[in-house]
C-alpha cells in the first residue's frame, strides 16, 4: 500500500481506519480507549481542515477586496494631488509636504565659454600618428 503524502489523503486514510475500528470494536475491546481517542482526534482534524478551507476562501476574498481598494484609493489620491497642485500652484514649496515636487524651473546647459581672442589656434595640418617601436 502506497503511503499518502497529502494532508487530505492522510485524513481520508485515518477516517477509513477509524471506521474499520468502529465496525470491529466488539473484537477489539482491549483497544477501546485508544479507538475513542483516535476517533476524537480524527474529528478534530476534520473540523480543522474545514476551518482551514473556509479561511483560505476568506483570504482570497479579502485579497480581491484589498486589490480593489488599493486601485480606487490610488485613483482618488491622483485626483487629490492634482487638486493640491491647483490650490497651491506648481511652484509652491508647500507641495513638498504632500510628497509632490514643486516646479523650480528648468536647469539650462552652461553656454560654452567664448574663446579668448589672444589665443592662436594650432595650424590645421596632416595628422601624424606615432609609430610603435619594437625593441
Amino acid at each position: 500500500m502506497a503511503r499518502e503524502g497529502t494532508q487530505t489523503g492522510q485524513l481520508g486514510g485515518l477516517q477509513r481506519f477509524s471506521v474499520a475500528l468502529e465496525a470491529n470494536r466488539s473484537e477489539l475491546t482491549h483497544l477501546e480507549a485508544s479507538r475513542l481517542k483516535l476517533g476524537s482526534m480524527v474529528d478534530l482534524a476534520q473540523d480543522t481542515a474545514k476551518r482551514q478551507a473556509a479561511l483560505r476562501a476568506e483570504k482570497q476574498d479579502l485579497s480581491k477586496e484589498l486589490k480593489t481598494l488599493l486601485v480606487e484609493s490610488t485613483r482618488l489620491a491622483n485626483v487629490l494631488r492634482k487638486a493640491v497642485l491647483a490650490h497651491y500652484g506648481i511652484r509652491a514649496e508647500k507641495l513638498a509636504e504632500f510628497g509632490l515636487q514643486p516646479f523650480r524651473g528648468r536647469t539650462r546647459k552652461a553656454a560654452p565659454a567664448p574663446e579668448t581672442p589672444g589665443t592662436p589656434e594650432p595650424p590645421a595640418g596632416p595628422e601624424v600618428k606615432p609609430t610603435a617601436s619594437h625593441s
